[in-house]
């Protein structure tokens, strides 16, 4: 068993280093070669290698995550779908750019070539177009395979920058209300970095690998992505030197005006189009109260090349070590973007439907938050028992079952502070659970015995706030 634990580790820490690896937009060589020793570590598991467990505190942590994130999809009107786990292969090709190499293939079924799915986003345009849908109210999408993940859409036609918008103020939303650190939000057009790549000489059929050299730039120096422009991508070295005087720029609307003054830039149709929605989303923004939070940030490129707008990204800060210094972000939490073009690509008629949408890294925020609590030493009570009935003295067990029976049919939602459903308890802090009983207890027992006279007097009924511990060295 022990032997087992350690291989798990072993995985998950290899598994971390892959991840890793392709945040950082490692050489394919180098990723290949750590994949191919984490499927080694994985075969040695047997039947469950690849499948992840959580123990209860884990599932807790990962409930008030979740619970965080849906209230608030909830607040901006969603309707819940969720799709196939795997698609056919056909569906999925094409659409991740350099991605697609990541996409696990499943054995032919019966002449059918499928994958799983990669993201939420492909098979959302897919049911789109299967359904004839051309507009619909925000969608939730959850699911769980390897990770967790959930997405947030917006399809049909609305004002301009509206739905954008609005994707970010969602965004914004939910980092504040989980807690877990400052952050900052990326934004860029994929129009404007189309029409930058252009004006400085770029080949059409290099933009989207110069794409992701230029994604690199908040983890290494211009002079190592413009190596990898120049010796891996084949750029010419006056060009990238051109591509680096807008890449390194970032800030607010006041470089957007800026960028639409620019001799160059002004002049392509495409990136004119995008400084122009990106100067209206930053008014929208204002009005939000979030444009604080919202940088623009010529690097940003994003991988998958279904995006045809606006895209951004969130970034946890790391608190500067000196004072003048600029935080650091420390790893994406979400993302997304528009891609307007990707619904007509599976619809027959080719029927364009505008989409916009944003995914949650539940799995690093997961992470993010647990490591919190540790450092925190706070506590995780994976249960939500409020009442414990205890009795003093022996044979009161049928006593206690109907006291128990009367909690859960009237789930206590007058006397309680908490509007939760009761479970009995089994082990108890005993200092919080006197004195919370003190205030509540005559309460309890006043309800019940007004049902139906029974007398529950010889019994004693403590009201406890989530008291069940998490770990066996927790309980007495």
């Amino acid at each position: 068993m022990a032997e087992h634990a350690a291989l798990e580790e072993l995985v998950r820490l290899q598994g971390e280093r892959v991840r890793g690896l392709k945040q950082q937009k490692a050489s394919a060589e180098q990723i290949e070669e750590e994949v191919a020793k984490l499927l080694k570590l994985k075969a040695q598991l047997g039947p469950d290698e690849g499948k992840q467990k959580f123990v209860p505190r884990q599932m807790a942590v990962g409930e008030k995550v979740f619970d965080v994130i849906i209230s608030c999809f909830k607040r901006h009107g969603t309707e819940v779908i969720d799709t196939p786990v795997s698609e056919l292969k056909e569906t999925l090709t094409g659409k991740y750019g350099e991605d697609s190499k990541l996409i696990y293939d499943l054995k032919d079924q019966g002449g059918e070539l499928l994958s799983l799915r990669y993201d939420l986003t492909v098979p959302f345009a897919r049911y789109l177009a299967m359904n004839e849908l051309t507009n619909i109210k925000p969608v939730t999408q959850g699911r769980y395979r390897e990770f967790y993940q959930c997405d947030f859409d917006i399809a049909g036609q609305f004002d301009p920058m509206i739905p954008d918008a609005e994707c970010l103020e969602i965004m914004c939303e939910i980092l504040r209300s989980l807690q877990i650190g400052d952050f900052l939000v990326k934004v860029n057009d994929r129009r404007i970095l189309d029409g930058m790549f252009a004006i400085c000489g770029a080949p059409d059929s290099k933009f989207r690998a110069i794409c992701s050299s230029g994604n690199k730039l908040d983890k290494v120096s211009w002079e190592e992505v413009k190596n990898e422009m120049v010796g891996e991508k084949g750029l010419a070295p006056e060009v990238a030197d051109h591509i680096g005087d807008y890449v390194q720029q970032h800030g607010g609307i006041s470089l957007v005006e800026q960028l639409l003054q620019d001799p160059e830039l002004s002049q392509n149709k495409q990136a004119l189009e995008g400084l122009g929605d990106l100067k209206l989303l930053f008014e929208y923004l204002t009005l939000f109260g979030i444009a604080d939070k919202i940088t623009f940030d010529l690097s940003l490129a994003r991988g998958l090349d279904y995006y045809t707008g606006v895209i951004y990204e969130a970034v946890l800060l790391q608190t500067p070590v000196q004072a003048g210094e600029e935080p650091l972000g420390v790893g994406s939490v979400a993302a997304g973007g528009r891609y307007d073009g990707l619904v007509g690509m599976f619809d027959p008629k080719g029927r364009k439907v505008p989409c916009m949408g944003l995914s949650i890294g539940v799995e690093r925020i997961f992470s993010i938050v647990e490591q919190r609590l540790e450092a925190t030493e706070e506590k995780v009570w994976t249960t939500e028992t409020q009442v414990l009935v205890a009795s003093a003295q022996k044979k009161l067990l049928e006593e206690r079952l109907k006291l128990v029976s009367e909690l859960w049919s009237n789930k206590m939602t007058q006397p309680l502070k908490k509007n939760k459903t009761i479970h009995t308890a089994h082990t108890v802090d005993a200092e919080r659970g006197r004195s919370v009983a003190f205030q509540e207890r005559s309460q309890v027992q006043k309800l019940l015995s007004s049902r139906d006279g029974t007398n529950y007097g010889n019994l004693e009924v403590l009201l406890l706030p989530l008291m069940i511990p998490s770990s066996p060295e927790d309980s007495p």
